[in-house]
């Protein structure tokens, strides 16, 4: 495992977006309960989360890779979103309806979290992004036409903003890749910075 990315994460959009920049990451997926033991402000939230699911890969790593790990690095993130409270995922449908009648006509912040780990090392990386997406005016058939589609579930906010919901999108305030869930802009500066042994 010399000189590799290795993404702490299962998402089909992490990964697209990996592959779409020409990278192809060694998928581990975290295991890990995203529940929080203390309160949080919402970037402490999403920087605790995506800590948790990089050492979780890391501990799995010390036991595959027999200390093979030279010039890999480890990146976990977390999204959340936050509207007078924190949004994860939705649970179920009256979840999904809820939290998109909360979002209409309106505005809310989207956070994620990333954390860089090389592993068997102390060199560790934990920063954050925040963009603000302003909703317009939609019905509530609109939403219940969309959590009958296979789009909302799995996204925090019950939401894709890259897809057949984006039209509810007026503008956003900062990183459009932030609100998928992977700033990555903000993740190859601090590759570039702190792993410039890893090939872009």
């Amino acid at each position: 495992m010399n000189n590799c990315i290795i993404l702490a994460s299962s998402s089909p959009r992490r990964i697209e977006m990996m592959k779409n920049i020409g990278i192809e990451p060694i998928v581990m997926a975290s295991a890990v309960e995203e529940t929080l033991p203390f309160d949080v402000t919402m970037e402490q939230a999403v920087m605790f989360l995506a800590l948790k699911k990089a050492l979780y890969v890391e501990k799995l790593l010390r036991k595959e890779s027999n200390g093979n790990l030279v010039s890999s690095v480890i990146i976990a993130a977390d999204t959340i979103v936050y509207k007078d409270r924190m949004i994860g995922k939705p649970i179920d449908e009256k979840d999904a309806l809820n939290t998109l009648k909360l979002l209409r006509n309106t505005s809310h912040f989207v956070a994620t979290g990333v954390s860089l780990v090389s592993p068997n090392t102390p060199k560790r990386s934990i920063f954050f992004d925040v963009t603000e997406v302003f909703f317009n005016d939609y019905s509530d058939d609109d939403i219940l036409r969309y959590i009958n589609t296979d789009e909302p579930w799995d996204k925090a906010g019950s939401y894709a903003i890259q897809g057949t919901w984006g039209k509810h999108i007026t503008h956003i305030i900062g990183n459009y890749d932030n609100v998928i869930g992977f700033p990555w802009g903000k993740i190859k500066t601090e590759l570039e910075k702190n792993w410039p042994e890893i090939a872009l």
